[in-house]
């Protein structure tokens, strides 16, 4: 009979937790544009897609234009007839243009500030308790990467509304955008505490049944290489053929009968048990 080294379990196992770890890497989207704060959940999905806003300085005989190209719920796709130097590079959430303007002469790209990226984003927010003069609502703060050593950031300031505005460019000072915006999505509803989602992320079935999928395959995944590593560790190492291939032989020849006692077993402990009438049981 063939030894079989107990190396290969081990990596198996390795392999197995390794996959697992990209799944739950997977899992970790830094911002998923849901959000529970303040035992109030926020859908900000109705706001995604790409959006522009900005503000204009007057510095004669100049002016400065500050534009902000943003996607709460997804990275910036590169734009298409734009230089590279003119915009942020791949995986930016939000970009801050600053273009100088005189007369009729073409625009000159100053400065390209990525605001927030997704490598960096380190999502913030809390409920904002309304005011006299302000309502209620929810602030949002993303975080982007150094510029001239000052960590630059976006925030959002969503105040509920019932109807729907266009987002404001209030302000840049400190490396931070601030960006007004009235919409319902900054309402808020009642979070269920039966169903207590992770801060900063809820999930829906479609999204569960999803991980559970990525977590099966992985398992059979790993699976697969346990025994084509394993094969192959014997056919170089013993020169084995045919069933002698199967890494652990014995082992997984013994497995159905295992499963048998297992079975047995349950139907034993939960066969019910009968008494003879009169008191009497049976030997």
């Amino acid at each position: 009979m063939l030894r079989h080294s107990s190396f290969w379990p081990s990596l198996a196992f390795a392999n197995l937790l390794f996959a697992l770890g990209v799944v739950a890497q997977d899992e970790n989207n830094p911002f998923d544009c849901h959000i529970r704060t303040n035992d109030l959940t926020y859908d900000l999905t109705p706001l995604q897609g790409e959006h522009t806003v900005s503000r204009t300085r007057e510095t004669p005989p100049s002016n400065w234009v500050d534009s902000v190209r943003f996607d709460l719920c997804a990275d910036l796709k590169l734009q298409d007839g734009v230089a590279a130097s003119d915009q942020c590079s791949v995986g930016t959430r939000a970009c801050l243009i600053k273009t100088n303007r005189k007369g009729d002469n073409s625009d000159r790209v100053v400065a390209v500030i990525p605001l927030a990226q997704s490598s960096a984003l380190d999502p913030k927010y809390s409920h904002i308790v309304p005011t006299n003069d302000k309502p209620k609502g929810l602030s949002l703060t993303f975080r982007g990467a150094e510029y001239t050593s000052v960590v630059q950031s976006l925030t959002f300031t969503f105040y509920c509304s019932t109807t729907e505005s266009e987002p404001q460019f209030t302000s840049y000072e400190n490396g931070e955008v601030k960006i007004e915006w009235s919409t319902s999505s900054g309402c808020g509803m009642a979070a269920d505490d039966d169903t207590k989602p992770p801060p900063g992320k809820t999930h829906d079935p479609e999204e569960v049944g999803s991980g559970i999928g990525w977590f099966f395959l992985v398992l059979l995944l790993a699976f697969l290489s346990y025994f084509a590593l394993g094969a192959y560790y014997n056919y170089s190492t013993y020169g084995a053929t045919g069933a002698d291939l199967i890494p652990h032989r014995d082992f997984w020849r013994e497995v159905p009968y295992m499963l048998r006692d297992v079975v047995d077993h349950l139907c034993t402990s939960f066969r019910p048990r009968h008494s003879s009438r009169g008191g009497y049981i049976s030997v």
